[in-house]
Parts: structure tokens; C-alpha cells; sequence
């Protein structure tokens, strides 16, 4: 009889999102889930770790099912942390973080919670995947996700995934049958033009809300913004290393000396 594979789930929204309620039902068909995930929400925390505080972590019972599941006082990349380390008794053969409630596509992966939680496992050297769907919304529908969400995880299982990779999947809000497939991609170059509305309290004190608008500045057809608009789920291979290995060579050239 062969071994189901171990599944590890977690996310940035919250053990009760909707999103990692779907993901938890897609992977229970696939394999043994542990969900290990934050409390409480923790979008835009990137790859943030509890330093200077208590971490907790208890085993709850959120959806009927075979998964085990705990809720973690800590960020997404602690859950990964102490699944390794404490929770579980083997290593993963898959972590799936997602799925996020909004987009995780280009820029937007280095501040993404989601996809830390990816990039955690994918240092500890487990296969990992982030799922995000552009849908803000706490209800938004996962039903259209649920087949890519699926195939996309047992393609992992089957082929592996190179050291130091891990899988970024953003998949637009439309009908599945307006879907017009699984596109891989580069991550597009693009930003936020941010402002800040600044208030006053009361007591007269300043205070401010961060707001902006999100720029494309990249024309390719072979990124993942560019997917997205054309009705395609994106999948954008991503690496943790950051050094611009191209440079070295020119940085070389350049006298250090004092």
C-alpha cells in the first residue's frame, strides 16, 4: 500500500479564512493534512518572525475531517517554523499556503504573508506552493480554484520542485469556465504608488492610513499580470536567493580600497 503524502497547510488570513477552509478540502482528497496557521489575520506581515514575544500554538477543530489542525499565535513563516520543528513528526512532502484572499502577483509577492509561509518551507527544503485568488472579499467563492488547486498540487507531488524554488499561483475571479488555463510565467515589474491620508485624532495628534494605487509598468505577454488579464491562472517559479548574481562580476571591478 503506498504512503499517502504528508500535507502541511497554512496561510496569512487565518486558520477560519474561507480560503484555507477550501484548501484543507482540496488537499484532504490528495493527502495526511496538518494545518498549522495564524489566530488571527496577518496580510502584508512578509517574512516576519516572533522575536520578542510568547508564541502559542493549541490544537483546534474548526471543519469535521482527517486533518489535524493547531492555530498559532505567530506569523505565517512561525507556523511553518514550529510545524518543523514541533508539531510534526517527519518532514512534509508538500506545503501549501493560500489560498489568499487577494492577489499575491508580481510586486506584491515581497510583502505577502502567503507566500513567506511558501518561502519558509521552501528553505527548510519542502516542496511549496502559494495559492492566492483576486478576490478581496471574506466571501469570496474558491469553487472555480478548487480543480487547478488540485492538479497544480499533485503536479508538485509527482515532479518535485528544484532547492531553493518554490511556486507562486495567482488565478483570477472569473468562472471556472472562463478559465482559460494554467500559464507560467515571470513575475511582471510593477509597483505601488503609495500616499499617505493623514489625520488627526481628537486630542490633536497626527495619524495616518496607507493608501495607493498599483502601477504595471511592464508590457511583456509573458508575465503574470498579463496572464491574470487575459483570463489565465498564473504560476511564477520563485526563488528566495535575492543576490543579482549578474552583477558580481561588475561589482568586482569596482575599487574598495581606503
Amino acid at each position: 500500500m503506498t504512503k499517502r503524502p504528508l500535507i502541511l497547510v497554512t496561510n496569512d488570513d487565518g486558520i477560519s479564512a474561507p480560503g484555507l477552509r477550501t484548501l484543507v478540502a482540496v488537499m484532504n482528497t490528495i493527502g495526511d493534512v496538518v494545518v498549522v496557521a495564524p489566530d488571527s489575520p496577518q496580510s502584508g506581515m512578509g517574512h516576519a518572525i516572533t522575536l520578542d514575544s510568547t508564541l502559542f500554538a493549541e490544537q483546534v477543530f474548526f471543519d469535521k475531517g482527517p486533518q489535524k489542525e493547531y492555530s498559532c499565535s505567530g506569523t505565517p513563516a512561525d507556523c511553518v517554523k514550529l510545524a518543523v520543528r514541533e508539531i510534526l513528526d517527519r518532514k512534509p512532502d508538500l506545503c501549501v499556503s493560500g489560498i489568499n484572499h487577494g492577489s499575491n502577483s508580481a510586486i506584491n509577492v515581497i510583502y505577502s504573508g502567503t507566500m513567506s509561509a511558501a518561502i519558509e518551507a521552501g528553505i527548510e527544503g519542502i516542496p511549496a506552493v502559494g495559492f492566492s485568488l483576486l478576490d478581496y472579499s471574506w466571501n469570496a467563492s474558491f469553487d472555480a480554484s478548487k480543480p487547478f488547486v488540485k492538479r497544480i498540487a499533485e503536479s508538485v507531488l509527482k515532479h518535485g520542485i528544484p532547492e531553493g524554488i518554490v511556486l507562486n499561483v495567482n488565478i483570477p475571479n472569473i468562472p471556472k469556465k472562463d478559465i482559460k488555463g494554467i500559464k507560467v510565467c515571470r513575475q511582471a515589474k510593477s509597483n505601488w504608488v503609495e500616499e499617505f491620508d493623514k489625520r488627526k485624532t481628537p486630542q490633536g495628534k497626527d495619524y495616518y492610513w496607507l493608501t495607493g494605487k498599483f502601477v504595471n509598468l511592464d508590457g511583456g505577454q509573458d508575465t503574470d499580470e498579463w496572464a491574470l488579464e487575459n483570463g489565465y491562472i498564473s504560476l511564477v517559479p520563485s526563488q528566495f536567493d535575492l543576490t543579482a548574481h549578474h552583477f558580481i562580476k561588475n561589482l568586482n571591478s569596482w575599487n574598495f580600497n581606503v
